[in-house]
This record gives structure tokens, C-alpha cells and sequence, in this order.
């Protein structure tokens, strides 16, 4: 049987971020030196293949600390934690480690700095994420409003309007956050910004590379979760770039039909998802069609974070 060619543009850069890589070595490294189980509150990464590879190795996802058994050591995943966390953890004298990235943590100086300068704090974000709700949870309640949308830039009410501060999720669209930022400082022109762009390095160039995959293929696909924001950023920006763009987590998930008349796919992957499943995806394309794969290199990350001293020590 002849198969059908396609041409498949790979994304380089695309999958685990340094943040991830280090959020997953801390709850590797803890199972070792402190044997399983470990607790892990919350999902370490936005992603289920990850989270359940950690599970079989002796990893124990759970929501609060109250299922933390006395004793165990926990983990905070890489989104964050309100500051009520390690208060309680410390309250309850558990052994702890904060996987949190360092960009997020970033994110809460730069809140602390705003709110001890008597700032009020307008954070651009999605509600309910976790990375939110650890932002805003470093602070006061009612010291960071939300932003979510352009419409809420357009018509927030705030008590003192010269005296204002804005952060941002790091999972952002880099583009809709611009124009967030931009409606922000028309209204209020004497607001303070990061010294340095909140949006993460690896949200900004795996947004980047789907632009340019876009601009040549029909189709692209992101390996990625349902609740991992950069991934769905990512499928919006192809839509928005003039391809369709659909979310997979696994293989398993491709609808064939969505090839019909694609002759050029863009594949990337979210920051949360493994290269193996990148490597699953092309094989399963690899049984219905002739391949011929193309690496799409925008930029190069060498971006490392160091561990906790308390699993390096």
C-alpha cells in the first residue's frame, strides 16, 4: 500500500521548560533520598502521562495538606502555593519542598515589592489557575485584582488610580497580554511594570515557533493537557495564525479526519509535556502516512535552574 506523504514541521523549541525539568527532578531526587511515598500537593505538571510516571515511582498527588499523613515529606508543585501553605506546613513541622519556578517566584517578589511600596496590584491572569491562585495568595486578601480579559482592562474600578502595579501569569498569550497591558497604561498612565517581562521565556518562544509553523502548515497539533495554559495558548495562536490547531495528549486522541487536505502539519508540545509523547505522536503518523520530518529551529534554550539545597546537600 503507498502512503500518502506529509510534510511534518517540528518545533524546536517545544516540550519541558527548565522549570518543569526542575519541578520533576525535585519529586525524583525526594523519592530517592527520602523513599516512597512522597506527597506531592497538586499535580507537580500540568500533565498526566508525567504525573502518573511519578505516581508509579512512589509519588503521592494529593489536593491539601490535611491528606499529608504525619511525618511524610510534600512537595509544592511548580505553579506555586499561597503563602497559608508552608505557614501550615511549618505549623504542622512537615518536611517540605518548594518546587515552585523560579520565573513564578519571580512573579511574587515583584508583588511583595509593588504591595510594601503601597501599591495596588492589578495581576493579568486566568481565574482558578493555580499559578493565580498562588500569586494572589502571597498577599493580603483584596491587595491584587484580576485581570482577565481586555474588557476588564477597559472598565476595572480602582481606589486610587495613581497608584497602581501590574504583574502577569507567566503562561500567558504574549500578544492578548500586550494588548491587556496597553489599554492598562492608556488608562492609567502612571502604572508600574515588571522590570522584566513576567510571560515566560518558554511560553514567549514555543508562542513564537507556532507562528512560524502556522504560517506553513495546515494543521497543527500540540502535544499538551486541557489545563495546562501555555498548551492551549498555544493551539490558539495557530488558529490565530490561519492553521487549525488541535490539542492532544496522546496519540491516541488524533481524529484522522483532520488531515483530510493537509498536506504540510506543525507539531509542538507544551512546556509540561515529555519528548516521548512528541516521539508516540510522529510514530502513530509515521503507520498511515510518508513522512518527510523537517526541525523548525526559532531560537535556542539553554536555560537551566538549579535544585534545592535540600536534595543536593
Amino acid at each position: 500500500m503507498t502512503l500518502q506523504p506529509l510534510s511534518v514541521l517540528v518545533a524546536n523549541p517545544r516540550g519541558f521548560c527548565a522549570g518543569v525539568d526542575r519541578a520533576i527532578k525535585i519529586v525524583e531526587l525526594a523519592i530517592e533520598r527520602f523513599g516512597a511515598p512522597v506527597y506531592v500537593r497538586h499535580e507537580i505538571v500540568h500533565n498526566r502521562f508525567v504525573v502518573e510516571g511519578l505516581a508509579a515511582k512512589g509519588a503521592v498527588f494529593v489536593d491539601e495538606l490535611d491528606e499529608v499523613p504525619e511525618g511524610a515529606p510534600v512537595i509544592f508543585s511548580a505553579h506555586g502555593v499561597p503563602k497559608s501553605v508552608p505557614a501550615e506546613a511549618e505549623r504542622r513541622q512537615m518536611l517540605y519542598v518548594d518546587a515552585t519556578c523560579p520565573l513564578v517566584s519571580k512573579v511574587h517578589r515583584e508583588a511583595e515589592r509593588h504591595h510594601s511600596q503601597g501599591r495596588h496590584i492589578l495581576m493579568i491572569g486566568h481565574a482558578g489557575h493555580p499559578e493565580v491562585i498562588g500569586t494572589m495568595g502571597q498577599l493580603p486578601e483584596g491587595a491584587i485584582t484580576l485581570i482577565e480579559t481586555l474588557e476588564d482592562a477597559r472598565t476595572i474600578a480602582v481606589a486610587d488610580p495613581g497608584n497602581l502595579a501590574y504583574i502577569t501569569q507567566t503562561t500567558l498569550s504574549v500578544d492578548d497580554t500586550a494588548g491587556i497591558v496597553e489599554a492598562l497604561q492608556h488608562r492609567f498612565p502612571s502604572l508600574e511594570g515588571p522590570k522584566r517581562e513576567d510571560i515566560c521565556y518558554a511560553t514567549t518562544n514555543r508562542q513564537e515557533a507556532v507562528k512560524t509553523l502556522a504560517g506553513r502548515a495546515q494543521l497543527v497539533l500540540v502535544i499538551g493537557a486541557p489545563n495546562s495554559s501555555n498548551s492551549l495558548r498555544l493551539v490558539e495562536m495557530a488558529e490565530r495564525c490561519g492553521a487549525r490547531g488541535r490539542l492532544v495528549q496522546r496519540a491516541a486522541d488524533i481524529d484522522w479526519h483532520w488531515f483530510d487536505g493537509v498536506a504540510t502539519l506543525g507539531i509542538t508540545a507544551g512546556a509540561s509535556a515529555p519528548e516521548v509523547l512528541v516521539e508516540e505522536v510522529i510514530g502513530a503518523l509515521a503507520t498511515r502516512f510518508a513522512l518527510a520530518i523537517e526541525q523548525v529551529t526559532t531560537t535556542t534554550e539553554d536555560v537551566t535552574f538549579k535544585l534545592p539545597r535540600a536534595l543536593t546537600a
